[in-house]
């Protein structure tokens, strides 16, 4: 009996051995591969992992991080396979430059192993399982915060900084993959706006649409209605190309279709509002399409560092210095648009934001000291009188101007404190707006629409009529009246925006600050978060 049993249970292990051997190797080979599939994922794995991958060591803390927080359990694999979500990230980070990022991924050519069906190597599980969480650092870091804190205070950004946890983000993409396409609480809605002018522009490129506008510098001539030009056909087939014309008629004459087209492309690039086509116009129109694309990149590049609910706030102000624009607004509407004067290359206006507590009625202005030294006291040199002339007098020890409509802050300003002093106020300075470039002032923002400005904004408070906001603007004796709710102001730099209705408009560079950010991102020296 014994014998018998034991017989049997040979012939059945010998059964079992030659139909396992009978299998197909690559379902022998996936079956073992799923009964052995467990990944153990510890701070030893970790460590040995950037000790075998070192280019990606600037990441290690945020891997530790999202691991720790999902309890050192797998991201990336369902069994033996990688996720949908792992596939979908890998795809993103593939198509990077949609996001306006010129950036490679240390590696890179290892994960894609991972991924190649026809690649007969496959990188180790574990490596490939952190490999996918440093991807996803990467990718985050790029898209959705930009530069690191530090830097942006060393360029002078000093708006507030946005704060990511990687670890929540990831979970709320697992969930709903569709985030990662589009999701306004992960990026400054601007910034999708600016994604799909970059896609317009790139194809504008690609399909070699951007011709350059020939003329004879010798003989040219500025352009007007009912002209005709080489020149007007050319720079017609450009504002076609760039939506500021619905059609191309090819015609050389300078007709109505034109100026409207003309007008168009001049409100977008905030250019004086007429007819007129300039050599200036010209020479603006044959700037390569690349410096457009790059504005568009580095403003992308902006957006990443704007908190997302700035946008969703019921009522803020927003300065843009490139536009020489202010906007208010409130319940999500612009409730004022109002042109501006900002900061000369000597006085830069300062990028960041305050919180408006009160409204100054016929305002004093306190003479700065640095204005006293350098102006004031080489006027008071030459003309006795002049302090007495312009309506200033001294004030212990200090030099204010008395209010009035010839003050240079005019009959109303806007304070919310700040260590640098800028506010906005009023000028009695009104020609200067006519000029397309308005860097005029010491620093603060000289607003146009200042008097509208403080109507908008008091429009609901029943302490401040409109009758009294007029008594107090006549000039005549200093009120402040107090804000019942502060409101945000950010003071912004922004050289490329998108309209509502797609249009994109490209602002002058007037502190040279898209030099100096492109340097900073497309050089060895950026740090990444």
């Amino acid at each position: 009996m014994r014998n018998f049993t034991f017989s049997t249970i040979i012939i059945a292990i010998s059964f079992l051995m030659f139909s396992f051997n009978s299998f197909p190797e690559k379902t022998k080979m996936k079956e073992t591969a799923k009964n052995a599939f467990i990944i153990t994922i510890d701070a030893t794995s970790i460590n040995a992992f950037f000790k075998k991958y070192p280019k990606l060591k600037k990441y290690q803390k945020e891997v530790e991080d999202v691991y720790k927080a999902k309890q050192y359990k797998s991201i990336w694999y369902d069994d033996d396979k990688i996720t949908e979500f792992g596939a979908l990230l890998y795809q993103k980070v593939n198509v990077l430059k949609d996001q306006g990022i010129d950036s490679k991924m240390p590696y890179k050519e290892i994960i894609d192993q991972a991924f190649n069906e026809s690649d007969n190597i496959d990188p180790p599980q574990m490596d490939t399982e952190l490999l996918l969480t440093s991807m996803y650092i990467f990718y985050a870091s790029n898209v959705y915060s930009g530069v690191d804190p530090a830097t942006l205070k060393k360029i002078g950004w000093y708006l507030p900084a946005k704060s990511i946890s990687y670890s929540k983000i990831l979970d709320s993409l697992i969930v709903d993959t569709n985030r990662l396409n589009e999701d306004d609480n992960l990026l400054f809605s601007q910034y999708y706006k600016l994604k799909d002018a970059l896609k317009k522009y790139r194809k504008i490129e690609t399909d070699n649409l951007w011709q350059k506008i020939t003329i004879d510098s010798a003989t040219f001539k500025e352009l007007r209605p009912d002209d005709t030009a080489v020149a007007i056909k050319q720079i017609r087939n450009r504002l076609y190309v760039t939506g500021d014309l619905k059609q191309d008629s090819k015609s050389n004459v300078y007709d109505e279709e034109l100026m409207a087209g003309i007008l168009n492309y001049k409100k977008r690039y905030n250019l004086k509002l007429n007819y007129v086509i300039t050599r200036d116009h010209i020479n603006q129109f044959n700037e390569p399409i690349s410096k457009r694309i790059k504005t568009i990149m580095l403003n992308m590049e902006r957006c990443r560092w704007i908190p997302t609910n700035l946008s969703k706030a019921s009522e803020y102000v927003m300065v843009n210095i490139p536009s020489f624009r202010m906007f208010y607004v409130k319940d999500g509407q612009y409730a004022l648009v109002s042109d501006i004067f900002v900061g000369n290359r000597l006085s830069e206006t300062v990028i960041f934001s305050g919180m408006m507590d009160r409204i100054v009625f016929s305002p004093y202005w306190y003479v700065p000291n640095s204005i006293i030294q350098n102006e004031l006291k080489l006027q008071m040199a030459r003309d006795k009188n002049y302090l007495a002339e312009n309506n200033m007098e001294w004030n212990g020890g200090k030099v204010r101007q008395k209010p009035g409509p010839k003050n240079s802050l005019g009959l109303v300003k806007f304070m919310f404190p700040n260590p640098n002093d800028i506010y906005m106020h009023d000028t009695p300075a009104k020609s200067l707006f006519e000029f397309e470039k308005r860097t005029f002032s010491h620093g603060c923002i000289n607003v146009k629409e200042a008097k509208n400005l403080a109507l908008a904004i008091l429009k609901d408070d029943p302490d401040w009529p409109a009758d009294k906001i007029d008594k107090a603007m006549s000039g005549e004796k200093e009120t402040t009246c107090m804000l019942k709710n502060k409101i945000p102001v950010y003071i912004g730099y922004f050289t490329a925006w998108v309209q509502d209705n797609g249009e994109v408009n490209f602002f002058p560079d007037v502190y040279d600050r898209d030099e100096s950010l492109d340097k900073l991102l497309y050089s060895d020296a950026v740090t990444m978060n």
